[in-house]
């Protein structure tokens, strides 16, 4: 039981030194990740469809 007490005691503790991010922060990665998943689907769409042309060339 003591050791459970010390171990919520600590969990407690670490709890409050957590920084949480500030809105704006949440914000600018948010549209960071948006725009560079925006990106990557691009890519991956042309690539794809380079892909495709190719071995519709080749196989024809």
């Amino acid at each position: 039981m003591k050791k459970l007490l010390e171990f919520i005691r600590g969990v407690r503790g670490e709890w409050f030194k957590i920084v949480w991010p500030s809105r704006s922060d949440v914000v600018r990665a948010t549209i960071m990740i948006l725009v560079f998943s925006g990106l990557a689907a691009l890519f991956f769409f042309v690539i794809d469809g380079g892909l495709k042309l190719l071995v519709e060339w080749i196989f024809k």
